[in-house]
C-alpha cells in the first residue's frame, strides 16, 4: 500500500501462479489470474463534516475485490468520508482476515480506528475491540443485518469503544448508483446526515445507530 500526497493506493490482489507454466495449464492460470484481478476506481471527494470541524479533498484509489459489490465498495467510501483524516486509509479489505476494512494508526504505529463494513464475527469484533481504541461497523442487509444484531447486540454491549452504524437497503442502493470508475462526490454532512452530490445525482444517507 502507497499513501501519497492524499492518495491512498490499495494493490491490487491477484492470485500469484508458479513462476513456469505449460500449455494449457500456462493459459488457464492466466484466465484465473485476470479474472480475480481487482477493478480499480477513483474518487475525488471534497468533505464538509460540520459535526467534526472537517473541511478538507481526499483523492483516493479504491481496489473493489472481484467478490465485492458496487453496494459494499461504495458504503467503505461513505465510511472514509464519515471518519475521514490524513491518516485514515483503506486495507487489502476482502483480500486480508488481519485487517479492518480501513484503519488509521499512530506515528507510533498503534491502531487508533478501526473499520468494518458489514456484519463481523463475533471473535473479528471481539479481536479489532481489543487492538484499536476506536472501532466502528457500518452494518448493512435488510434481512442480514437485523439477524446479526440480535445474535450481536449483548456481545458489542462489553465494548466501551465499539459504535455500530446500520445502513438502510434504499439508501445502499441509492449509494451503489453513485458508483463509477471516476468518481467526483462532494460530501457535506451534519447532524449525522451525510449528503452526497455528483454531477448526475445527490443522495442523502442516515446511518442508524445501534450502538
Amino acid at each position: 500500500m502507497l499513501v501519497l500526497n492524499k492518495t491512498i493506493i490499495v494493490s491490487n490482489p491477484s492470485l500469484s501462479g508458479k513462476s513456469v507454466l505449460r500449455g494449457s495449464a500456462k493459459r488457464s492460470n492466466q484466465r484465473v489470474v485476470m479474472a480475480l484481478k481487482a477493478t480499480i476506481f477513483k474518487a475525488r471527494l471534497q468533505i464538509a463534516d460540520m459535526d467534526r470541524d472537517y473541511y478538507a479533498e481526499h483523492m483516493l484509489t479504491l481496489a473493489r475485490h472481484p467478490s465485492e459489490t458496487d453496494e459494499r465498495m461504495m458504503i467503505r467510501l461513505l465510511a472514509f468520508a464519515h471518519n475521514a483524516s490524513e491518516q485514515l486509509e483503506f486495507t487489502r479489505g476482502l483480500s486480508s482476515d488481519d485487517e479492518a476494512d480501513l484503519w488509521q494508526h499512530s506515528l507510533s504505529g498503534e491502531i487508533e480506528t478501526w473499520i468494518e463494513v458489514g456484519v463481523p464475527a463475533e471473535d473479528r469484533v471481539r479481536k479489532a475491540s481489543g487492538r484499536a481504541r476506536d472501532v466502528l461497523v457500518y452494518a448493512y442487509g435488510q434481512r442480514t443485518a437485523p439477524v446479526w444484531w440480535e445474535k450481536m447486540a449483548s456481545v458489542c454491549q462489553r465494548f466501551d469503544n465499539l459504535q455500530v452504524f446500520f445502513l438502510p437497503a434504499d439508501q445502499c442502493a441509492q449509494l451503489a448508483a453513485l458508483a463509477e470508475r471516476n468518481m467526483d462526490l462532494s460530501v457535506t454532512i451534519q447532524d449525522g446526515h451525510l449528503w452526497l452530490a455528483s454531477d448526475r445525482d445527490n443522495i442523502e444517507v442516515l446511518p442508524q445507530r445501534w450502538k
